[in-house]
């Protein structure tokens, strides 16, 4: 009995990774099997990235809202105990934006927090 080769399936498998492997330099696009390690790769750094990213970006909105406390004579974990005593629920993304965008109304949210006013559940 004759020896029988998919091989639609087979180039559609091939042309698959090589799509993937698109812009890549030299070989890495071109080559199948080179294309498919590059491929897996990138994958697997961009899994990685996109899980780091966020541990950047909270490290960024961290530093930016200290820098902006500095100035006011507080520090950052002092500012954000007395934003959860005071029942203040802002994250740290809009803390940083308030405090680069608008820093009026950034000074006016950490002189309530340094009066010591006490609102919300406490009260």
């Amino acid at each position: 009995m004759p020896r029988t080769k998919n091989v639609p399936q087979t180039r559609k498998r091939r042309k698959k990774w090589l799509k993937a492997a698109k812009g890549y330099w030299g070989a890495k696009h071109r080559l199948y099997k080179t294309a498919r390690i590059a491929v897996m790769k990138a994958w697997l750094s961009a899994y990685r990235e996109r899980r780091r990213k966020k541990r950047v970006f909270r490290t960024l909105w961290i530093t930016r809202i200290n820098a902006a406390l500095k100035n006011k004579g507080m520090k950052y974990s002092q500012f954000i105990h007395a934003l959860k005593k005071n029942d203040i629920d802002l994250d740290r993304k809009t803390l940083a934006a308030l405090a680069y965008e608008h820093p009026e109304a950034f000074d006016s949210l950490v002189e309530y927090c340094k009066s010591g006013q006490r609102g919300g559940k406490g009260a």
